[in-house]
């Protein structure tokens, strides 16, 4: 039979993209016009919670609440300068979006090569499988903690979360962000109960606001941490790079006139609002995460840093810190309302990692999956190294099984050192130029200035922990090789963003010197380096032809 007009298209499960960024919800949330700052601000909220959930996942859990076990509120400074630069960060890479309608990895692959554009997307899509090991982790913990299933059942029960993403899919964008405030509201009361009721000391952790040497310290070590290894844990968790892809995308959905700048400077400034108001939520829960670590549990009490470990404390009368937590753990609420602020966060991560990494493929590659067939893919292949772990100490006692469930969760989070770099300096170089964003949207001088700080000071103290995180992986007599494969890498980073930086620079100039317009670089699917390359070949074949005319 002949397909008509009227016959659907059959759909492949891998396409040719090269449209706008997350086409399906690109320009789709209505805006008002004329209205008050609070309608005009609840219309631009959404896409700052879904950013705000890699900044409280599971994988913050566990630093945030040992470093305040092991060294009181002495880290909070840490949380708030993190939380800060998150801001900064954010706000640049939502701003991109707006500004030049592309998400950070189509302005990447603009203006580079397609061989460094392969090798940033499989760099990007790697950290973005290291983050779902810590979510796998969560999800399957939190499950076996509230009804008994074994992990290896639980593990393969994450994998199904797949069907609540063809759910969502179908109820539209502001509804998916609606459910992801509403699971932030969650873990926020959780915590927020726990620590009102723990009485905690609140003049002691305003004052932990404020920054100290100790804070950086290479002493004391308490249970095999120091205030410099803590601190670096909480670094590494935090920022993370799909984030900064996803934003640049997801800032994107609110519909305006491009060609308003008005309207432009207006969709910039409550996409700011946004994010700056739920990285706020973030910087509270995470808080909250280090202050229930000094304030629930007596000092030093807790042995096992695990979420099984966590759960347990919060049951046992005999390490919690005051009469009121005694009485209401006995009823087991403690325990339970963390069982499921952890499920929360698991699921939260689950629609974000999703659509980041449907941004990296389509930006970098021009190859686009559904959504469920992308999560189905990824959730696969991060839940091997997590049965792998619980098969392998399927014998071993069960604090041995927690402890390498829990360092697993942990080191999964080193491939992010290598990732961060390639869209932290991407994207500064783009919001820092004029010949990019225009004179009104160009980073301001203290802007610029704070940018490169956080970038180069994040890049260092990333750099700074891989040679202990590699040490992590390997047994104590192999610590000096593991650290020589870590200078190694380290080496490799550096080589390779130079790579990036070259080709970035050489195509921006490529882009400039050939007056090309980004939607052109849109419509082509190319780098302004091939572009101009092209242009160049095909004014020879000309000149050739010519020659050929006049013989």
């Amino acid at each position: 039979m002949k397909e008509t007009a009227a016959t659907p298209k059959k759909r492949k499960l891998i396409e040719y993209a090269n449209g706008p960024s997350l086409e399906e919800i690109n320009g789709t949330v209505e805006v008002p016009k004329g209205k008050g700052f609070w309608r005009t601000l609840l219309a631009y909220s959404g896409p700052g919670a879904l950013v705000a959930v890699g900044y409280m996942d599971p994988g913050n859990w566990s630093t945030s609440i040992t470093g305040g076990q092991n060294f009181g509120y002495l880290l909070m400074s840490i949380i708030l300068i993190s939380s800060l630069i998150a801001m900064l960060l954010q706000n640049m890479a939502a701003k991109l979006g707006i500004v030049t309608q592309m998400d950070l990895a189509q302005a990447i692959r603009a203006r580079t090569s397609k061989a460094l554009g392969i090798v940033l997307w499989i760099m990007t899509e790697l950290a973005i499988m290291a983050t779902d090991i810590a979510e796998v982790i969560g999800a399957a913990i939190a499950l076996y903690l509230m009804f008994g299933i074994p992990l290896v059942i639980d593990v393969f029960i994450t994998v199904f979360d797949v069907l609540l993403l063809l759910l969502l899919t179908k109820i539209g964008f502001r509804k998916i962000e609606a459910i992801v405030v509403a699971l932030i509201l969650v873990i926020l009361f959780v915590f927020a109960y726990q620590v009102a009721l723990s009485r905690p000391d609140w003049a002691a952790a305003i004052k932990g606001l404020v920054p100290s040497a100790g804070t950086i310290a290479s002493h004391p070590t308490v249970n095999g941490m120091t205030p410099l290894s803590g601190a670096l844990g909480i670094i590494g968790a935090t920022v993370m790079p799909h984030n900064l892809y996803l934003h640049s995308a997801i800032s994107q959905t609110r519909k305006i006139d491009h060609d308003d700048e008005d309207q432009v400077a207006q969709s910039v400034r409550f996409s700011q609002w946004d994010s700056n108001i739920q990285l706020s939520v973030a910087f509270v829960v995470n808080s909250l995460l280090l202050i229930m670590g000094v304030a629930v549990f007596k000092s030093g009490a807790v042995k096992d840093p695990s979420f099984f470990g966590l759960y347990k404390a919060l049951s046992d009368t005999s390490v919690l810190s005051n009469g009121i937590l005694i009485a209401v753990a006995k009823s087991g609420i403690l325990s339970t309302l963390f069982a499921v602020a952890l499920l929360a966060s698991g699921q939260n991560s689950t629609i974000t990692g999703t659509l980041s990494g449907q941004v990296i493929m389509e930006g970098f590659v021009h190859m686009k999956m559904p959504l469920w067939a992308r999560r189905l893919v990824t959730r696969l292949i991060s839940v091997i190294p997590v049965l792998v772990c619980v098969w392998m100490t399927r014998n071993l006692s069960p604090v041995a099984e927690h402890e390498a469930l829990n360092n697993l969760m942990n080191d999964s989070q080193v491939f992010l050192a290598f990732a961060l770099p390639f869209s932290m300096l991407p994207l500064l170089l783009m919001v820092d130029s004029k010949a990019e964003m225009g004179a009104r949207f160009k980073n301001r001088l203290w802007v610029k200035i704070c940018g490169w700080v956080s970038v180069i000071g994040l890049t260092f103290l990333n750099m700074l922990n891989l040679p202990d995180a590699f040490a992590d992986f390997v047994s104590p007599s192999m610590a000096s090789e593991a650290h020589m494969a870590a200078y190694v890498a380290i080496v490799l980073i550096l080589l390779l963003l130079a790579w990036c930086m070259y080709d970035m620079y050489k195509g921006n100039q490529a882009l400039i010197a050939s007056g090309m317009s980004r939607d052109d670089l849109l419509a082509a699917g190319k780098s302004a380096d091939e572009m101009v390359k092209q242009e160049r070949a095909e004014e020879t074949a000309e000149d050739q032809q010519k020659k050929e005319d006049n013989r």
